[in-house]
């Protein structure tokens, strides 16, 4: 069964003046179905067609005879992942069971967002910063290129995307006005404690 492009969970226009419908039409259905159509390619007619994505990146990681494999799966989950980390009400300070998280395990929603912006922000080149589930503590780290938590054992709660490609349109070259506006008016809270309940 080849994998599919999954629909954005909001309209396109969505998450505007913030992110444009310009750049999620690049970015969803250009780069994020550049990945599907590639991992199709690479796993047509071996046992990994069948497979899911998290099956096939546990699989794969580390790998060097794999690497494509890995990045284009990994690249699909990422992105689809980080679609869900964002709503057109989002933003703000946490509620619920992921705001006592974090006040426990940071030390408050300030420190939070001063060691999220830290990750975001000192990924060199292309990758991710995340929110995550580590032995039981939320921690807020960065992955390089396509790589994963689900790679390390970690448990994804949010993500975002540092990729050039998911900013430069709306931001250019303001990665940290970027960072910014994900925190102040589009993360997904809800999304976050579900992820959280789920662990």
């Amino acid at each position: 069964m080849p994998f599919e492009l999954p629909a954005l969970p909001y309209a396109q226009d969505a998450l505007e003046p913030h992110i444009t419908a310009n750049t999620l039409s690049f970015h969803h259905g250009k780069h994020h179905n550049t990945y599907v159509t590639n991992l199709n390619n690479l796993t047509k007619d071996t046992d990994m067609a069948d497979q899911s994505l998290e099956e096939i990146m546990k699989a794969t990681a580390g790998d060097a005879s794999k690497a494509g494999v890995f990045n284009n799966a990994a690249q699909v989950w990422n992105h689809t992942f980080f679609w869900h980390s964002m709503s057109p009400n989002g933003g703000g300070a946490p509620t619920g069971a992921i705001a006592e998280k974090i006040e426990a395990d940071f030390g408050g929603y300030d420190k939070f967002v001063e060691a999220f912006k830290a990750a975001a922000t000192t990924q060199f080149g292309s990758g991710w910063a995340w929110l995550v589930l580590d032995g039981g503590v939320l921690k807020a780290t960065k992955t390089g290129n396509a790589d994963s938590p689900l790679a390390h054992g970690q448990t994804p709660i949010l993500t975002l995307d540092v990729w050039e490609h998911a900013y430069y349109l709306d931001f250019q070259n303001r990665r940290p006005d970027y960072i910014g506006t994900f925190l102040d008016s589009l993360v997904n809270w809800d999304f976050a404690n579900q992820n959280l309940a789920a662990a």
